[in-house]
């Protein structure tokens, strides 16, 4: 058997995500990652600059919406608009941690419950709680009704 070499990492550099308002889901999604909306591209102050500068139509300017790590270490999602809708479930999920590591121990449930709703009020749905012996977790979905879960 030959062995192949791969290059010295792999890592994820972009998760895409199919949507109806790519902006409105990229405003979702930073929130709920701790993310921002991806700056324009250097030398430009806007997007809307950017998409003066290659005549984009109005369609083109809402295609698609991204938001990236402030910190440069996740990788960045990109939404998408697609002319269907979502009709299934998802084959695969993001599942979150949302609260910050630097909180106290014995204050993490109610950050944690904090947190969940405030995904809510930005759109979630709670779906489902599990407690089983492999973890504890939320299943919630986006205001598309994508699928993702958040650790408890």
């Amino acid at each position: 058997m030959t062995r192949v070499s791969r290059p010295p990492s792999y890592r994820i550099k972009a998760v895409t995500v199919d949507a109806a308002d790519p902006a409105a889901l990229a405003e979702f999604w930073a929130f709920a990652l701790g993310y921002v909306l991806q700056p324009p591209p250097e030398g430009f102050e806007t997007w809307e600059a950017f998409a003066d500068a290659l005549d984009l139509s109005e369609e083109d300017r809402a295609r698609y919406a991204a938001v990236v790590d402030p910190n440069g270490v996740g990788p960045r999602v990109l939404f998408q608009r697609v002319p269907e809708g979502k009709i299934a479930k998802n084959r695969w999920h993001l599942d979150i941690d949302i609260v910050d590591p630097s909180v106290p121990t014995e204050e993490r449930d109610s950050s944690r419950e904090a947190g969940i709703a405030a995904l809510v009020h930005r759109g979630a749905t709670e779906v489902e709680r599990f407690d089983v012996p492999q973890g504890k977790w939320v299943v919630m979905t986006d205001p598309e009704a994508n699928e993702f879960c958040v650790f408890l």
